[in-house]
């Protein structure tokens, strides 16, 4: 019998080109890496990852691309030797997979969806059945996201609740469009540095507090019920 060539040998080189270098008479300082220590090159590899998509280079998009596999590949590999995690690079595309497939039923089932916004009701509902020990819209949200990213996320969590921080009547409210945006809120930053705030932190203190304001809402909500 003719053995079939593999789907992605390119994909198989790297998983091997890994295992080779962890291995022992591989390379030290890849044997050396934990999870905890690659955190801050994973960081950097998705930053480099998102500059390329936005700067629209199909070069540099292949290659962070392969930056941040090679980040999942190398967990997997760490994983796979050590003891008390025994899972593999196929462990986590397997899990993926089943998750997916559960994610998608009008897909993969008998629901249907005509719209995004479908799809997305799929979503909340099938992550709460999922995960039944989240009790607050916020739970899962990682609080380590630049301030940027955290408060759109955290203000569109709390929109399912009907929960909504005050909008503002400043120069950004007023943007027609991201570029605009982006121009008011690069003044923003640069009138807090020349006042010696940190805007990073500032916004940080704004989000804690409507999370506060989201969780007292929540427990409110709660109360009601009972």
């Amino acid at each position: 019998m003719t053995e079939t060539a593999p789907r992605h040998p390119g994909l198989d080189e790297l998983i091997d080109t890994v295992q080779r270098l962890r291995a022992p008479d591989g390379c030290p300082w890849d044997a050396e890496q934990t999870h905890a220590s690659l955190v801050r090159y994973l960081v950097e590899e998705c930053y480099e990852l998102v500059e390329a998509i936005e700067s629209g280079d199909r070069a540099e998009l292949v290659e962070e691309l392969g930056d941040v596999l090679y980040q999942v590949l190398f967990h997997a590999d760490i994983a796979a030797h050590t003891p008390g995690e025994g899972f593999d690079i196929d462990d986590v595309a397997r899990h993926m997979t089943a998750k997916m497939i559960g994610r998608h039923p009008h897909v993969f089932g008998d629901r249907e969806a005509e719209t995004a916004e479908d799809v997305m009701g799929f979503w909340e509902e099938l992550k709460r059945a999922e995960k039944p020990h989240r009790t607050s819209v916020l739970d899962g949200v990682p609080a380590g996201m630049p301030a940027l990213a955290l408060a759109d996320k955290v203000i569109g969590k709390a929109g399912k609740l009907g929960v909504a921080p005050d909008a503002g009547t400043g120069p950004a409210a007023d943007a027609a469009d991201e570029e605009a945006l982006g121009a008011e809120l690069f003044g923003i930053v640069a009138a807090a540095r020349a006042k010696g705030l940190d805007p990073e932190r500032a916004l940080r203190g704004a989000i804690r507090a409507f999370a506060g304001e989201v969780r007292r809402a929540e427990a409110a909500g709660s109360g009601a019920d009972a």
